[in-house]
């Protein structure tokens, strides 16, 4: 059983107050210190993988109803990775509360894995504890700045996949790219490319590759469907 102050200690930097205090124990308790495999956090973790998973992929449905599969798996994978769940435990504190075994006593830092693993086996104790809404609760306000972050990067770094998005969903079409004209040698071309969408012609755009030139392209369409503002000299596109 765990003392009461180290008790209260955790569940303030966690955010969730046990019904179940077995279960806090647990997910504490790392496998170098407990006395079988089934008291250790290591199914708990297993538990909260599943369950962080769930709740980002459900925010990310809910948030970007327009967003492909394909940008929304990339954006989960990010924000359920190792590194950023071995980011938000430290910025947590949580190795300050963690139970180990004497070999790792005393450790000046901790191993991003295992600040991961802590994370993972929290969720999934206070999903027991509390369930879904209990477990959505704590994960949402960790990780919504990151999947902002990771969904506006995304959107800066690949105007085609935001304007085929938007076509798709809006004009039930798909962009057509055309190369317009051609200048330059051939080892170092330019290309002008345009887009068509539906029938409607956009601004077409010069790139020293064709790859550049259809993303310029691609956001002078997003510009002049008014889906592009600018901020601080940074593009941010609005769908």
């Amino acid at each position: 059983m765990l003392d009461p102050a180290l008790k209260s200690a955790a569940e303030l930097a966690i955010g969730h107050v046990f019904q179940d205090e077995a279960l806090l124990e647990m997910s504490l308790t790392h496998a170098s210190t407990a006395e079988s495999n089934l008291k250790n956090n290591e199914r708990l973790e297993f538990l909260g993988d599943a369950v962080l998973g769930l709740v980002v992929v459900h925010m990310l449905y809910r948030k970007y109803p327009k967003m492909r599969e394909g940008d929304m798996t990339k954006i989960k994978s990010h924000a359920v990775s190792r590194e950023t769940c071995a980011a938000i435990a430290l910025q947590m504190g949580l190795e300050k509360h963690l139970i180990l075994g004497k070999g790792m006593q005393g450790t000046r830092a901790l191993p991003p894995s295992l600040a991961a693993a802590a994370l993972e086996s929290i969720i999934g104790a206070i999903y027991l504890d509390g369930g879904y809404v209990a477990a959505e609760t704590f994960i949402l306000p960790l990780i919504e700045d990151v999947i902002s972050k990771a969904a506006a990067s995304g959107h800066q770094q690949n105007f085609k996949s935001v304007l085929q998005q938007y076509s798709q969903q809006e004009f039930d079409a798909t962009p057509s790219y055309r190369i317009l004209d051609e200048q330059g040698p051939d080892h170092a071309k330019c290309f002008k490319i345009g887009v068509e969408i539906a029938g409607r012609k956009f601004e077409p755009c010069w790139g020293a590759t064709k790859k550049k030139a259809e993303q310029d392209a691609a956001l002078s369409a997003l510009r002049e469907l008014g889906l592009v503002e600018e901020e601080d000299g940074q593009l941010r596109v609005v769908v």
